[in-house]
């Protein structure tokens, strides 16, 4: 039975010579697997670039419930990225939100609201001007709260320390290492409170950034089973050094 539906392409992995099979985040069915025959010849009717990570499509496939391969139809990009393939700062952070995100996303069923929540903040990114240092920072805490692991904030004026391990702030030094201290505690709550049109407001040191955001990978692989390394987060880390 065919279906309309948005996605998010996620990843491709090569299935013969010509075809691929692309893990594609939809709001109908959540997280797919689809065989694209035919993918990598010349004239593919349903070429490579469309696929490319987090592009935003427009879909029109074949759903067999319980199948752990479905097809597609028809697939066209929509809308049609205007700066993130042409911009190397915002297709370094494409790429590595990309990775983070396949490690994070395993429902095989429909999640509205993280759906809606991704397409959204792809969409700012394509159009934002300013504040691009920040973004992934922003957009990754924001991300928990799909996740489960949202960050408790209800201490967040009074305490010193943010415990990573227990997803929250306290007013005791936790008795391990996985903790934020000040300034981070501080810049923590900002990301947490900020629009992503604000986010050229808030100001962070580059060595600060860096290590927030090696205190949000090392959040995602406290609070999400076999999540693993980043392969994309060293070349992030240089562009925005």
């Amino acid at each position: 039975m065919l279906h309309k539906t948005r996605g998010i392409a996620l990843k491709t992995t090569d299935y013969s010579e010509t075809s691929v099979i692309a893990q594609v985040f939809t709001e109908k069915f959540g997280l797919q697997s689809y065989l694209i025959q035919g993918a990598k010849k010349p004239k593919a009717r349903i070429k490579l670039n469309l696929l490319q990570p987090l592009h935003l499509l427009d879909m029109v496939v074949y759903h067999k419930p319980g199948s752990i391969m479905q097809r597609v139809s028809e697939l066209r990009h929509q809308p049609i990225f205007q700066s993130i393939p042409y911009d190397i700062a915002k297709s370094s952070i494409a790429i590595f939100l990309n990775e983070m995100l396949y490690k994070s996303i395993r429902q095989s069923g429909a999640d509205e609201a993280l759906f809606d929540f991704l397409f959204y903040a792809i969409e700012v990114l394509d159009q934002q001007e300013g504040g691009m240092a920040n973004f992934h920072l922003c957009f990754l805490l924001r991300l928990t709260r799909f996740l489960g692991f949202y960050p408790d904030t209800t201490r967040a004026q009074s305490a010193d320390y943010f415990d990573l391990k227990n997803g929250c702030y306290t007013l005791d030094l936790p008795p391990h290492t996985w903790v934020l201290q000040q300034p981070y505690t501080s810049f923590w709550i900002s990301l947490l409170e900020c629009h992503f049109n604000d986010l050229e407001k808030i100001v962070i040191p580059v060595v600060d950034r860096s290590v927030l955001l090696d205190k949000l990978i090392a959040y995602y692989q406290l609070h999400l089973e076999g999540f693993g390394q980043i392969k994309s987060y060293a070349v992030l880390k240089e562009l925005f050094r």
